[in-house]
């Protein structure tokens, strides 16, 4: 279970700018399904702006979960709980003895950027209050070691992993108390995949905090929780936290500091299973459900209409002040993309009247492998391209980086991974053959823009050298046409 997962990761070396590069690339999306990728290519193929990373959650890399001060998370209780196969975090990679080790081998690999999560139990063991200084001195020494070493890091303080005292004291992020900790992110990923975290911890009851309630419960049984309306008010309440964070680093840190904060989102190839309208309409609303949930508000300062309206009163909504603090909140977008979705319309379910937010997507997501299995993903790098460009039209063009993107493996698997090979191969290969096919766009006036703009210049009209033009192209020049 606790392995080191390599992904590509590509973003711009002065953040500053915009990362609408990758965006770009994948703009020519015909010739992208085509040539799966490019055959033979290396690092000097790509501009010089872009990086290439790796990263580790805290749960699966660190280990050490009951040493120096740190105290039990979410994670800790569910894996414990034998939810997790008999497996937990307990030992993990123990990178917190070993980063030194980490550090040298991601150096001698070449990367030139790290992801890694900050556990909140750690660093603040009780969920507020006091700084843990043995935990803030091991991720000082984490840090450095990584910029010694000419890795930039990228941190992440919320990746599934809330302190277990929240949950106690008043039910984690269902509660609208856990809004008051956002000051202490600085140049982070607030939350990493808000929507997933909270449909299995919140509707299907699958992963930590594993509330839910029937007949929504998907995996185990739960005595508490309401699936048709804690996923709503867990991502609102994210959502609001974020916000709250990213102010006060505006108005408090920024001009010293520079920095930026996003938040990532788990994203996946949506694919209508036919041509039928109904499916075509049901991914769309799939993907508003999905993806509209989070980013909608960040970017528009409201949740879709789609899940308003499927919704109802179980949604909460924003006041003008928080609607206003939420739009344009994120410096960038962190993407976390894998693998595909076929998407069929289930309209019907929205006669029922229980409903959890599954059933008010109206939608069937039908995965093409178990989503907690070790079955290796298929390799399909157009659908990456694809949900990018989309993002780029729905949202404004944000700053994207792709923070996770890789290949699962068998547990305890050879060293001889060739199937991540591929797919590694196969994505970072279809991003270079987007570079090299992206068209230049060069712009070619019609007729029409010619006549328009000699009326607008105070010009004679005429329509007669147009019909000429038309009957025989060498007949008349444009420019004679409209003396």
């Amino acid at each position: 279970m606790m392995k080191l997962e390599p992904y590509l990761s590509l973003m711009s070396i002065n953040i500053a700018l915009k990362l609408t590069l990758l965006l770009l690339l994948c703009l020519n999306f015909v010739a992208v399904r085509l040539v799966l990728s490019a055959d033979e290519y290396n690092r000097l193929d790509f501009p010089t702006d872009f990086i290439f990373g790796s990263g580790t959650s805290a749960y699966q890399w660190e280990g050490a979960v009951s040493e120096d001060g740190r105290t039990p998370s979410i994670w800790d209780t569910y894996a414990h709980a034998g939810f997790a196969h008999g497996d937990t975090g307990d030992i993990a990679c123990d990178g917190y003895h070993k980063y030194k080790e980490d550090v040298k081998l991601m150096m001698e690999t070449g990367l030139d950027a790290y992801t890694l999560s900050i556990s909140w139990s750690r660093l603040i063991p009780n969920g507020r209050g006091p700084i843990n200084p043995k935990g803030l001195q091991f991720y000082n020494n984490l840090i450095n070691e990584l910029i010694s070493n000419r890795i930039q890091p990228h941190v992440t303080l919320h990746n599934f992993d809330l302190p277990q005292a929240l949950e106690d004291e008043y039910g984690g992020w269902v509660s609208p108390k856990i809004i008051e900790f956002g000051d202490r992110v600085l140049y982070w990923n607030t939350v990493n995949e808000p929507n997933v975290f909270t449909i299995g911890g919140y509707d299907q009851g699958t992963t930590p905090p594993t509330r839910c309630s029937p007949p929504f419960c998907q995996k185990y049984n739960s005595s508490r929780g309401d699936s048709t309306t804690e996923p709503y008010l867990a991502v609102h309440h994210i959502l609001l936290s974020h916000s709250s964070a990213v102010r006060l680093y505006r108005r408090k840190y920024k001009d010293k500091q520079h920095g930026f904060i996003g938040i990532a989102v788990y994203s996946s190839g949506l694919i209508p299973a036919n041509d039928a309208d109904e499916d075509q309409a049901a991914t769309q609303r799939a993907r508003d459900f999905f993806i509209g949930w989070i980013l909608g508000p960040l970017v528009h300062g409201d949740y879709p209409i789609s899940m308003k309206t499927n919704a109802g009163a179980r949604i909460p909504t924003f006041s003008d002040r928080e609607s206003a603090q939420l739009k344009g909140s994120c410096d960038f977008i962190g993407m976390i993309f894998y693998n595909n979705l076929n998407v069929t319309d289930n309209s019907v379910a929205l006669k029922r009247n229980l409903r959890d937010y599954g059933t008010d997507m109206a939608a069937q997501l039908i995965f093409t492998q178990a989503l907690f299995s070790n079955e290796e993903y298929p390799v399909t790098p157009w659908t990456l391209c694809e949900e990018l460009n989309i993002m780029k039209t729905l949202y404004g063009n944000p700053p994207i980086f792709i923070y996770e993107n890789g290949q699962r493996t068998q547990r305890n698997s050879s060293l001889q991974d060739v199937t991540r090979v591929e797919y590694l191969h196969g994505y970072i290969g279809a991003v270079l053959d987007s570079i090299r096919d992206d068209p230049k766009l060069k712009r070619y006036p019609k007729l029409s823009a010619e006549w328009y703009g000699n009326f607008l210049k105070g010009g004679k009209t005429s329509v007669v050298g147009a019909i000429e033009l038309e009957k025989d192209p060498s007949s008349v020049s444009v420019g004679h046409l409209f003396q």
